[in-house]
């Protein structure tokens, strides 16, 4: 029986190997916040604990806010249905410096949150299956993780959906619910 020898021209480059990773890491982070919104009552996303600044409802806006920015304006840049999809009222209202409000008449509802979140995630996906070798390792500026490029802003978003995961479980647990995992 005669095995053949992998093709070294046949396997991917390293950069395309992280990206697939983190595809996977982006996709297993979504899962998992996805799972704690789903037991999370949408009558609860606006109530702020005492003690915590934030509520449910910023943590999807923010999330919906930096995935964007992470896997599709950093990537492409900013293309014009992007000003539908996240619209400047939007991004102020749940960008980094931005503050938490209960005020529920000036916020999307929690559904809207929702279906916002995930119209980015999918188009994200549909972003990222573009990105090739090249355009993994042009230079970006922060935020990014390991790698001051494209390559490092991706693999940053599934760092950054898990530290905000961890926020919605605190929240979570601060406003009496029991845990999901």
């Amino acid at each position: 029986m005669n095995a053949q020898k992998p093709n070294p021209t046949a396997q991917a480059d390293p950069a395309t190997t992280m990206l697939e990773s983190a595809v996977g890491q982006i996709k297993f982070a979504r899962q998992y916040c996805l799972e704690l919104l789903d037991h999370t009552p949408t009558e609860l996303w606006f109530d702020m604990p005492a003690g915590l600044p934030t509520h449910i409802a910023w943590q999807v806006g923010h999330l919906t806010v930096s995935q964007y920015g992470l896997l599709m304006f950093r990537i492409r840049g900013r293309s014009p249905d992007d000003l539908e999809l996240i619209p400047s009222r939007f991004r102020k209202t749940y960008s980094r410096s931005s503050k938490p409000s209960s005020d529920t008449s000036r916020q999307p509802s929690a559904s809207e949150l929702r279906e916002r979140m995930g119209l980015v995630f999918e188009r994200s996906l549909t972003e990222l299956e573009k990105v090739t070798s090249e355009t993994l390792l042009e230079p970006v500026d922060m935020p990014y993780a390991a790698y001051p490029n494209k390559l490092g802003a991706i693999l940053f978003c599934p760092i950054h959906e898990h530290t905000h995961i961890g926020q919605i479980g605190l929240l979570r647990r601060a406003l009496g619910l029991e845990p999901v995992r």
